[in-house]
């Protein structure tokens, strides 16, 4: 799988090209998706909810949210990584 980029996701948009995307927070789960040529990779602060058993995304810290965006480039080199947080 080539490199993805945020020109290639203008290109698709004038194309009518639909792709699936996913949440990640982990190496393993990355190299599955990237593994399946799934374009763009979300992190996002729900891992908050859905790996730090918070009731809302309010205590995930930027740091947080760096420490899952290395793990998941880790696993994925290529696909476009999308990350939210909430400020």
């Amino acid at each position: 799988m080539k490199k993805i980029n945020i020109n290639d996701l203008v290109k698709w948009k004038s194309e009518g090209r639909k792709f699936a995307t996913s949440t990640a927070y982990d190496a393993s789960f990355a190299a599955l998706f990237e593994s399946q040529e799934m374009p763009v990779i979300l992190v996002g602060d729900s891992l908050g909810m859905v790996l730090q058993g918070h009731n809302d995304t309010l205590p995930v810290t930027v740091e947080d949210i760096a420490y899952h965006t290395r793990a998941v480039r880790a696993g994925s080199p290529n696909c476009l990584l999308m990350l939210t947080c909430h400020s």
